[in-house]
């Protein structure tokens, strides 16, 4: 069992920045201090900040106020978690699907789909926050996978209601010259009687 092989790694001085890398992911704080950093530059860094803060904050109320709900999983058993390793306070939520997983993942993709660069760079912390709670026990991996699915998809879906502004220029048409009407013949001219006004 995968989670039995990661509890039995072992202890290293990355047990710790695990550690608090989960726990400075609860309640989305690593990411809405991110959001707002990236709030400072307008244009496209404002537009991934609030992008993924919203994506971040859907994905939270879908997965706790529905989905956890709805599965009840149990969190997998501590009693095999090195001390070092293990959270001071055990969450009390049920386990299916990882609410910080999918916290990570959506606002990760979400800053991504406006900012691809500034998306790579968080891929790896958002991978991370995900891997930590496996590593410290409260999690199972399919727990996570959930979770950043679920994240992941909410992102997505955003598009949905507020479309990815476009970064290249538009599409121009080329232009064709109008063939020459000696005394307009065969010139045709359409007329709107409702358009404008009749002064």
């Amino acid at each position: 069992m995968l989670l039995a092989r990661i509890a039995r790694l072992p202890t290293t001085r990355v047990d710790r920045w695990l550690r608090q890398l989960s726990t400075f992911a609860d309640h989305g704080k690593l990411w809405l201090l991110v959001a707002a950093l990236l709030g400072l530059r307008p244009g496209r860094s404002r537009r991934a900040a609030a992008r993924g803060a919203g994506s971040m904050l859907v994905s939270s109320a879908l997965v706790n106020a529905v989905l956890k709900r709805s599965f009840r999983r149990v969190r997998p058993d501590l009693a095999g978690v090195p001390g070092d390793r293990s959270l001071r306070r055990a969450p009390h939520t049920a386990s299916f699907p990882s609410g910080h997983s999918a916290s990570a993942a959506a606002f990760a993709t979400g800053v991504a789909l406006e900012s691809p660069f500034t998306g790579a760079l968080l891929a790896p912390v958002a991978l991370g926050v995900g891997y930590s709670r496996v590593h410290v026990g409260v999690h199972y991996p399919g727990d996570v996978l959930a979770g950043i699915a679920v994240g992941s998809g909410v992102a997505l879906a955003t598009q949905h209601w507020w479309r990815v502004r476009p970064t290249g220029p538009a599409r121009v048409w080329r232009a064709w010259d109008a063939p020459a009407l000696p005394d307009a013949a065969g010139l045709v001219v359409a007329v709107a009687p409702r358009s404008g006004r009749e002064d």
